[in-house]
Order: structure tokens, then sequence, then C-alpha cells
């Protein structure tokens, strides 16, 4: 299948999008990754795209889009793949369909995962991250340490991310109100928007969207 996953910050976008990738059996390609590994193998859209950041500017849509196609075109995405993070914008969107039908293909559909804005709020305002091991992360209402401010695995002080203060989350949701949510309507226009709740444990969140996926095959 081909399908691309949207959903506001917090909503576990990046924690199904590997669940899902690995029971569906298809490459998982998300925008990060993607900077990621062209800037570290010094690619020449890796020293595109950091010339941008060193300048602190936006990655152009381009870059943004090439990168996507040259992993797409990558032989294990021959079967199909899981787009995260892209597209972000509408005219991504339009450029990602230009793109597929320039290669013959189609999404089968974008999976819109919801969930309430004070949840997301709450979700990622709450999270502890360990200053020894980034790795060991808590969450002051939903697993919270033994002891406040304490790692329960090694003993490192635990902090709250300035990128997770509520501030910068409730500017993160209307970024992505403003600029990423309006390619749902654009994908419904098609038909290819297939909503669930994103609340509940994650196995649940996973077998929703297992079960509506396979709907639409």
């Amino acid at each position: 299948m081909r399908i691309v996953l949207v959903g506001p910050p917090g909503a576990g976008k990046g924690t199904q999008a590997t669940r899902l990738a690995e029971k569906l059996r298809i490459p998982h390609i998300s925008t990060g990754d993607l900077f990621r590994a062209n800037i570290s193998r010094q690619t020449e859209l890796g020293k595109l795209a950091k010339s941008y950041m060193d300048a602190g500017n936006l990655v152009p849509d381009e870059v943004t889009i090439a990168m996507a196609k040259d992993r797409m075109e990558q032989p294990d995405a021959e079967g199909g793949f899981l787009l995260d993070g892209f597209p972000r914008n509408v005219s991504q969107a339009e450029a990602l369909d230009e793109l597929l039908t320039t290669e013959g293909i189609t999404l089968d559909a974008v999976l819109d995962l919801e969930a309430p804005e004070e949840e997301v709020v709450k979700r990622i305002a709450g999270r502890r991250i360990c200053r020894k091991d980034s790795a060991h992360v808590f969450h002051a209402t939903y697993s919270p340490p033994k002891q406040d401010g304490v790692c329960d695995i090694c003993g490192g002080e635990l902090y709250q991310r300035d990128d997770d203060s509520e501030e910068t989350v409730r500017t993160r949701l209307e970024v992505y109100h403003t600029q990423t949510e309006p390619i749902i309507d654009y994908y419904k226009a098609q038909g290819l928007v297939v909503t669930i709740s994103a609340m509940g444990a994650v196995d649940e969140v996973t077998g929703r969207a297992l079960e509506a996926l396979k709907r639409e095959q």
C-alpha cells in the first residue's frame, strides 16, 4: 500500500508510522529521516538542505520533494511506502500527485489520526526526558517517575524540552492547522482520507488503523 499519514503533533504519528510500516511490510519514509540521511551522506540534496538550515531558513519544498522522490524510487519502496511528515502543505501534496502520476502509481489512502487539542497539549507538555539518556522518557501524568524529577532507570535528572512547553506546543498546533490540515480537505476531494481516533492504548490505535486500511484495499 501507498499511504500518507497525517495528524497533529502529539497524535502519535511517529509511533504508529513505525508499527504500521512493520505490519504492512513497507518502508516508513519520514521527512526528518530523509534530511538526516542526506546530510550525513553529504549528498548534493543534503548539502543544499543544510545550507538553508544553517542560515535559519526553511528548506524549500522542491528540495524536500526531490529527497522524497529519490527515496520512493529505492527498490524496497516498489511495493508501497508510508509517508510521515510529507506532504506538509497543499503545494507539496500537489507536487506529490504530479510525481506519482508521472510514475504511473497512485496513493491508496491518507490516514488521518485524530486527537482532541487539549489532549495533544497534555501529552506533549507532560513529557519529561532524562538528561543522561534521552531514550528514557516519562510523563508527568501517564507514566510518572517514582521520584519527581529523577529517572527511574539511571537516576539522571528529568527535564522538559523547550519544544515541549505548553506555549510551544500551541504554536506548533497553530502551524499544523494553518499549513498541514488543509491537505486533509485536498485528499478528501479525492476520496482518499480515512480518519481514526488516536486515543487509547498504542496497540488499540494500531489495530484500528489496520482495520481502516484493510477496508481501503
